[in-house]
């Protein structure tokens, strides 16, 4: 018995140590997984992390209103005031930092000042009404789009601070001094967020809003580029390997235009902050913010059409007809050019110059359609295989809607450049000459690689007897 009783024993021990092993090593996973999450979400944007320590800066320094005895004396409990400001109006972006900042303090100057004269008329002429109809009134003005876009913070802080002081007015004596201690209290804490975001690494809202809308130029870009060889099976002779290979690369293009279906809501929030920011940098004051939104509509309509199109791009082809075979150099002429002009807009914009080579590719666009249209005015396929040629046809169709979409994305682009005063991408060389015999010498290229005072002239020298030798460089 007593062999039994040690056996069941050390069983119970075994399985006890087993189960906190396997405890423990659920927990460490588990905070490993988090540490990992931690680390990404720094190392994507470091920034994120700079921010965390502005803010942390912020509240220790209004935190001295109550650590400073002098201080808390001339404010009193309401430097908490200025707590809750840093907190609710410290943003990421220096655009959100002023936007609520001015906001509220706007709001609680202008609040406070209404709530005291209610409470004034609601003292002397009895009317206790007067602060419900102002609350209601500043509650219906919030359904207003364009205040509810750009001053809804602002309206929702009058009405806190209108009622509270109002409603504070009939039992708290001193209600003037303890208007005047919120608001002081409250402007120090804006005034600490504002000068914080502004000069201690600012991130700036009008700046991610222009990389973010090259960025989704470039996503549609490289599907544009890649869908052409994917749809019409240019590489059907590789081995398995290398098809194992592209369909894995095939994956990182089809979703990377995705993240541009969803950007609506980030631009619109972006380009209302940007609004707010000061001239910084390459962006001036009046920097044209609303033809950012414009642009991102015309991209998220290509991305609309690409969505579509990569639902052709996901049904397999059994056999590829000869109408297939005709359509595919247009096709993916038009495919390619499309993605070639989106990126090149798309580094003109990030580098805010001028685009040069755009139009070229959209010409090209053009001419592909021709192609496109000659091709199946040409093919007359029977009626037994209209059914096949449908998506072939549907295909051709949303590349040609594309083209039309990477068109007026350029002419956005342009109209951007114009009113931003972007650089000139054109270049400062010399006016070309061809020299005949008899006429006088014009420079071809001006050649500036060797140094500023060394402008060497390349001409072309071309003379019309029949006894003339080859043109040559000089």
């Amino acid at each position: 018995m007593e062999i039994e009783s040690t056996t069941c024993e050390k069983g119970l021990m075994s399985r006890l140590c087993d189960w906190a092993k396997a405890l423990f090593g659920k927990i460490r996973t588990k905070m490993g997984n988090v540490v990992n999450r931690i680390m990404k979400l720094a190392i994507d944007d470091p920034r994120r992390v700079i921010h965390s320590f502005k803010v942390a800066l912020a509240l220790t320094f209004v935190s001295l209103i109550y650590y400073i005895r002098p201080l808390y004396d001339g404010f009193g409990v309401t430097g908490i005031w200025a707590v809750l400001t840093v907190v609710v109006v410290f943003e990421f972006t220096v655009g959100g930092t002023l936007s609520k900042g001015i906001n509220r303090g706007i709001a609680t100057f202008c609040a406070g000042g209404l709530a005291l004269a209610a409470n004034y008329i609601a003292i002397h002429l009895g009317k206790e009404g007067e602060p419900v109809f102002l609350a209601a009134v500043s509650t219906f003005v919030r359904f207003f789009p364009h205040i509810k876009r750009r001053y809804d913070y602002g309206v929702l802080i009058f009405i806190l601070t209108f009622s509270m002081v109002a409603i504070s007015g009939y039992r708290v004596e001193k209600i003037i001094e303890l208007a005047n201690q919120r608001l002081f209290t409250i402007i120090v804490g804006g005034a600490t967020c504002m000068v914080v975001s502004l000069f201690l690494c600012p991130v700036w809202a009008g700046e991610d809003l222009h990389k973010l809308i090259a960025l989704n130029m470039e996503k549609l870009a490289s599907f544009l580029e890649e869908f052409g060889g994917e749809y019409f099976k240019l590489h059907e002779e590789e081995s398995t390997r290398d098809v194992d290979i592209c369909s894995k690369d095939k994956l990182l293009f089809l979703h990377g235009y995705k993240s541009v279906l969803n950007s609506k809501a980030s631009e619109e929030s972006l380009a209302n902050f940007a609004w707010w920011e000061p001239g910084h940098g390459r962006f001036k004051f009046s920097h044209p913010w609303k033809l950012y939104l414009k642009t991102g509509v015309l991209i998220r309509q290509c991305a609309y059409h690409i969505e579509a199109l990569n639902g052709y791009l996901n049904t397999d082809i059994q056999v590829q007809s000869e109408f297939h075979k005709t359509i595919a150099e247009p096709c993916m002429k038009m495919s390619s050019e499309s993605g070639k002009a989106l990126k090149e807009l798309a580094s003109s914009l990030r580098d805010m110059k001028r685009p040069s080579t755009s139009s070229t590719h959209i010409k090209n666009c053009e001419a592909a359609i021709s192609d496109l249209r000659a091709a199946l005015e040409a093919s007359s396929p029977g009626r037994a295989d209209i059914l096949k040629i449908i998506p072939s046809i549907a295909v051709g169709s949303l590349l040609i809607d594309i083209t039309k979409c990477v068109g007026k994305i350029s002419e956005s682009i342009h109209e951007l450049s114009d009113k931003a005063s972007f650089e000139s991408t054109e270049s400062t060389l010399s006016s070309h000459i061809i020299i005949h015999r008899g006429s006088t010498v014009k420079p071809l290229i001006s050649d500036t690689t060797h140094g500023n005072d060394d402008n060497r002239v390349h001409v072309v020298i071309i003379n019309t007897t029949p006894s003339a030798t080859c043109p040559r460089l000089v």
